[in-house]
């Protein structure tokens, strides 16, 4: 059974990037299409690399720990990969739920303005 091949604009509408952004993925070595003259093939490891990309950005991540991440599989394997994730996750979990509690702090001061406001003009 033949490997299943996305062009470009497919890649592009499949993940709901631009194309700008699959070619800065690209550029950055972050993914590497088969070409074929100007054309561009994304086969079956490209997405799967695509889909840890975006999950990555969503959680956080940069472009450059995610590439590093990525790497060390082509280096040392899977089983350093995931102790690898632990570590970043962990750090990432920290970061975000310093930011959680910021934001909390945020809305609650805000909050509290804003209720004292409301009743010296009422």
């Amino acid at each position: 059974m033949a490997e299943q091949r996305l062009s470009f604009k497919e890649m592009c509408a499949k993940f709901d990037v631009t194309p700008r952004t699959l070619r800065y993925y690209e550029y950055i070595e972050l993914i590497s299409p088969e070409r074929d003259g100007r054309s561009r093939f994304y086969g079956p490891k490209e997405v799967a690399r695509m889909t840890l990309i975006l999950r990555g950005r969503r959680w956080g991540f940069a472009l450059e720990e995610i590439r590093q991440w990525l790497l060390i599989y082509e280096e040392k394997g899977t089983d350093a990969q995931l102790r690898e994730w632990i570590t970043l996750a962990d750090r990432q979990l920290a970061d975000l739920n310093e930011q959680k509690a910021q934001l909390e702090q945020s809305i609650s001061e805000l909050t509290e303005m804003r209720d004292a406001t409301a009743r010296s003009v009422d």
